[in-house]
């Protein structure tokens, strides 16, 4: 079971910055080595980040800070496995929506096969009513999806990741990623349009 690290890290309201950990490589050995201050202040400087992408996932408050404390719990166990080649950035984002998958994919109980034949036609997001609307709007709008489209939406449009990667990470085939995919964007535009008219 994962440490409370979201709740512990408001536990303790000093300050832990230190100037060397300006440097995300000095941060990054202090954390392997173990050092409780340097994760504190790599939780106080990415916290706000994670938190900002699984709540693009979830709208309750109670998964989401399940979520967060998973993922933090996983980076700082799993700090070790990054080479530093790439951007800890990036790093970090994909332990956070692997977190994120895994944590939906036990939500996911309603799967059933669709024939392409049954795939709505492909809706697009990109008119003049979207456009439109306030980004936190728009984000509103996707909260009201299904768990399964809202995922699939977001791991496509906002992750960029491709149906076979999601059919993976979620347990469902291409073909029900696809329908997903298609039905959220429906959706979203028929409520999208259906908000401008008002």
């Amino acid at each position: 079971m994962a440490t409370d690290l979201h709740n512990s890290a408001k536990l303790h309201p000093e300050s832990n910055k230190a100037p060397a950990w300006e440097d995300t490589a000095v941060l990054v050995r202090d954390c392997m080595a173990g050092n409780r201050n340097a994760q504190k202040y790599l939780y106080n400087q990415y916290a706000p980040k994670a938190y900002a992408i699984i709540r693009r996932y979830t709208r309750q408050n109670e998964i989401a800070d399940e979520i967060m404390n998973d993922a933090f719990y996983k980076v700082f166990t799993k700090i070790g496995s990054y080479s530093g080649t790439g951007s800890f950035d990036g790093w970090f984002r994909r332990v956070v929506i692997n977190t994120i998958t895994d944590h939906m994919r036990k939500y996911i109980r309603d799967q059933q096969v669709y024939h392409a034949a049954e795939m709505p036609e492909d809706v697009y997001l990109e008119d003049d009513a979207a456009g439109k609307m306030a980004y936190k709007e728009l984000l509103a709008i996707v909260h009201e999806l299904p768990d399964t489209q809202r995922m699939v939406f977001n791991l496509y449009v906002f992750e960029e990741l491709r149906h076979k990667e999601i059919s993976e990470a979620l347990g469902i085939t291409e073909v029900n990623s696809r329908w997903h995919l298609n039905d959220a964007r429906r959706r979203l535009k028929e409520k999208i349009n259906s908000t401008m008219k008002r």
